[in-house]
């Protein structure tokens, strides 16, 4: 085998890179125009603009992992036409005033935001079937109060069972509870009442599958066709109908300014733990006032806590206040023992 003498010729230089300095300024995008997002869904954004022009985009790279959800306010740039086809980029988002989010994964707490700019939170329970559950309320009340957003407690199928006693006890707290029963005489009634407390807001529907969300958006909002489900008859659970947030403007005529309603997938789990836990405490003010006389630091599962006394006034349970003295308790213990959150 022959050797071979190599000389600097042989040497493969490596092209070097740009010294050219990148620029740290952005475009100022000001023709850009301001949008309101009606839905998102695998990387597409539906948005609507003052005109009622439907068009759909996507996120500019420069807005990195920020997250678009329904309800945000964006603005758009490129081809804003809304014809078949074309696309639009969104280049900033709006500052929200409030958002409700919920933690996904409580041991790694992952909070996922469901919806940003609400003027009223509507918790949708069912009077039965399925049975209206006082832990997860107490979780969408404490968002709520939280976030600065106006709370309604809205009862469906009063036509098959009364309103259940408990819900009452949520006036006192300053929460509005309305009833309606969609299959009866007073349906028509209870829809006129409903649309005037949603009118000219902006107002997300929660709660479990098959409390009747979806057939009261259809009633409410006729051009929205929205699917209904049933209720399990062997698990008592609702099916999901709605697969991700939608808005639906209560006019049909979408650039008009009568209000609009999120509707939301049915939820079986809403997660606090992006929430400290006195935060928790003082979103029902009641509690909170009768936690400040409790030993510093307390978790107010102690023997001494003040929460005892108050629930059990001269050694007496009253059944109203045990309820919501369990029924916070269960809030923290989910916050801080993260368990399973299935209702």
């Amino acid at each position: 085998m022959t050797s071979r003498e190599y000389d600097e010729s042989d040497v493969r230089i490596r092209p070097g890179r740009s010294t050219r300095r990148r620029s740290k300024d952005r475009p100022e995008h000001k023709d850009a125009i301001r949008v309101l997002v009606t839905a998102v869904d695998r990387g597409r954004t539906t948005c609507i603009s003052d005109t009622g022009t439907i068009i759909t985009a996507m996120k500019a790279r420069e807005l990195g992992p920020k997250s678009v959800v329904v309800g945000d306010y964006v603005n758009l740039v490129g081809d804003v036409s809304g014809t078949e086809g074309s696309l639009s980029r969104i280049v900033s988002i709006e500052p929200r005033k409030n958002t409700l989010s919920r933690t996904v994964d409580d041991a790694a707490r992952v909070e996922r935001t469901i919806v940003a700019n609400i003027d009223q939170l509507v918790i949708v329970i069912a009077a039965a079937n399925p049975e209206p559950r006082r832990g997860l309320i107490d979780r969408f009340l404490v968002c709520a109060f939280h976030e600065s957003i106006d709370p309604v407690i809205l009862v469906t199928k009063t036509d098959v069972a009364p309103v259940p006693d408990f819900i009452h006890e949520y006036k006192a707290l300053g929460v509005r509870i309305i009833t309606t029963a969609i299959k009866s005489d007073s349906a028509e009634k209870d829809l006129k009442n409903l649309r005037e407390i949603l009118n000219m807001k902006t107002s997300v529907l929660v709660g479990h599958s098959g409390v009747g969300k979806s057939t009261l958006i259809n009633s409410l909002v006729p051009h929205a066709h929205r699917l209904t489900g049933d209720v399990n008859d062997v698990t008592g659970r609702g099916r999901h109908t709605s697969s991700s947030a939608v808005a639906l403007p209560l006019a049909a005529d979408l650039s008009s300014k009568e209000g609009w309603i999120i509707d939301t997938p049915g939820i079986r789990a809403f997660g606090l733990a992006h929430l400290d836990s006195n935060k928790i405490v003082a979103s029902f003010p009641d509690l909170f006032e009768v936690t400040q006389s409790c030993m510093p630091n307390c978790s107010h599962h102690e023997s001494g806590c003040s929460l005892n006394s108050w629930a059990s006034p001269d050694g007496v349970i009253n059944p109203e206040r045990s309820a919501r003295v369990s029924s916070l308790r269960s809030l923290l213990e989910l916050k801080d023992a993260n368990p399973p959150l299935i209702d």
